[in-house]
């Protein structure tokens, strides 16, 4: 998941007087690079050839854009593959581009049907829906988006935590099958956006739904007009269509609930003490959500209420971790193989990766397939999903990495990726390799059409300098086989948002700063 992407605070002065004024560029700009840009490496490595992954494709969700291009995770299962090739590492080239003086991190980024990219953008002005062009990331068409209570909150109390332990306001947006973006803003609104061409030619952003669910969630919340509210306000995190249509969506206090487009009627229900904080997968037998507790297997009953179908507690620990946003799973769950479902824990020692049968028939005793725990004692947790392919996990460490001050002067994460396989018999899991990689905070993606695994990594630097690559990793054998400077400085930090690979063959990463692409030079 991406836990506090589009978060925006270094230095308060700065982001309270963002947050009010607003900072957006005249015109595109590339984001700037911090002192020691030319004293690390730009390229280590060398380019590699294409080996495509055999292998079944995650099913096609009917209501979403096609897979690779509809969200974060890739797909409705949260698998975080695409079936095209990313860059090779052919005399990679790197563009970027600044959205604001402080902050305006594009985080999730989708491609509608002419590979534009759609894409939040979070700044302290609030956050915007924008449309980008995919070659020089220049901005076609923004929709302004209501301001975050976090962000209020934390300006108002100089409490900055609260901005970097929210995942609410439009971060976990989708693109449908008709390239609308839908997403739940600070409101307590679901909005479903078109974007078309004006006969000037020119881009813009039309609201073509809006469904107000404030009827079901407290949204007394904190606004310039009134920041100290006495009521309650429970943030809406994430949206997803099931397999008939319905739009689902989660909390952070645990309501769980669906709008039906059709007739606009909504239901709910809350798992009370419960915390929501990741966004969930859905498929044909049902939607996957994770809480701060437990794994939940739900369907609508006939009027669209949501139904738990069977529920699996986990091992939550005894605390919230450096790395985690609460005490409980950081993973979105991943839907894979033959009708299994993975997530991690929060094991105070060490995490475990966590695979169960989640067929709503499974007898209580069999649905746990296995338990495997990962990277080193007391340094483990991680707050991204998995990537899954075929029986195979991959997860990576983010212990020590809370926001983009955690990684200043030259620091890093302990750091580490396992690759992890069902086995073929169903009677438990095996640890394939480990890699020693240092990738603090990213949503990994995996290319199934050149076998490579891309995640944003960062190494300790004696001399202080905050060095970022996108960094390329065998997924057949965990070996690095290049990877390219991106940019120095928090700027460049992606500081939890995802990579993303477009249809072109070009790596996107959102940074604190804005957006950096990453595409192979073949001229």
């Amino acid at each position: 998941m991406v836990r506090r992407a589009l978060n925006c605070a270094v230095v308060p002065a700065l982001a309270a007087f963002a947050a009010m004024y607003g900072t957006s560029p005249a015109q595109a700009e590339e984001i700037p690079h911090a002192p020691g840009h030319r004293l690390v490496r730009p390229y280590d490595g060398a380019p590699a050839a294409a080996a495509p992954l055999p292998g079944q494709a995650p099913p096609q969700h009917p209501y979403l854009a096609p897979n690779g291009r509809s969200g974060m995770h890739s797909d409705a299962g949260g698998s975080a593959t695409v079936p095209w090739s990313g860059p090779l590492g052919r005399a990679p080239r790197v563009t970027s581009e600044k959205i604001a003086a402080l902050g305006g991190e594009c985080a999730t980024a989708t491609f509608d049907a002419g590979g534009r990219l759609v894409t939040v953008c979070g700044t302290f002005a609030g956050f915007q829906v924008r449309l980008l062009d995919p070659r020089t990331l220049a901005t076609l068409a923004v929709h302004e988006l209501p301001q975050r209570s976090s962000t209020v909150e934390a300006i108002t109390t100089l409490d900055f935590s609260k901005i970097f332990k929210d995942t609410s306001g439009g971060a976990y947006f989708y693109l449908d099958d008709q390239d609308r973006a839908v997403l739940a803003d600070s409101r307590q609104h679901v909005l479903r956006l078109a974007h078309d061409r004006r006969p000037d030619g020119s881009w813009q952003f039309t609201v073509e739904s809006d469904w107000d669910l404030t009827a079901h969630v407290p949204h007394d919340c904190a606004d310039w007009t009134d920041p100290r509210p006495r009521g309650s306000c429970d943030p809406v995190t994430s949206v997803m269509p099931d397999w008939d249509g319905r739009i689902w969506w989660v909390t952070r206090q645990g309501r769980v609930g669906t709008v039906d487009p059709a007739t606009g009627g909504i239901r709910s229900v809350r798992l009370p003490g419960e915390e929501i904080q990741n966004s969930f997968s859905v498929a044909e037998d049902g939607v996957s959500i994770v809480s701060d507790h437990a794994l939940y297997s739900f369907r609508a009953a006939a009027d669209g209420t949501p139904e738990v179908q069977w529920r699996q507690p986990y091992d939550r620990g005894t605390g919230t971790k450096p790395g985690s946003v609460n005490q409980g799973s950081g993973t979105t769950p991943d839907l894979f193989g033959d009708g299994y479902v993975a997530i991690t824990d929060n094991a105070d020692d060490r995490m475990n990766v966590l695979v169960f049968r989640r067929g709503a028939d499974v007898p209580a005793d069999r649905r746990l397939v296995c338990r495997v725990p990962v990277f080193r004692s007391g340094a483990s947790t991680t707050d991204n999903s998995l990537i899954s392919w075929g029986n195979s996990l991959v997860v990576e460490n983010n212990y020590g990495y809370e926001n983009p001050t955690s990684l200043l002067l030259g620091k890093s994460v302990v750091g580490g990726v396992t690759r992890i396989d069902v086995r073929p018999d169903g009677s438990g899991c095996d640890t394939v390799w480990e890699s020693d990689v240092r990738s603090p905070s990213t949503v990994p993606k995996l290319s199934t059409g050149n076998g490579l695994l891309y995640v944003y990594e960062k190494q300790p630097n004696s001399w202080g300098i905050d060095a970022w690559y996108l960094t390329a990793v065998d997924f057949r054998t965990g070996e690095r086989r290049w990877r390219r400077l991106t940019g120095t400085g928090p700027l460049y930090d992606n500081n939890w948002a995802p990579i993303t690979l477009g249809p072109d063959g070009t790596a996107y990463v959102g940074v604190f700063n804005g957006i950096v692409a990453v595409r192979d030079h073949d001229g």
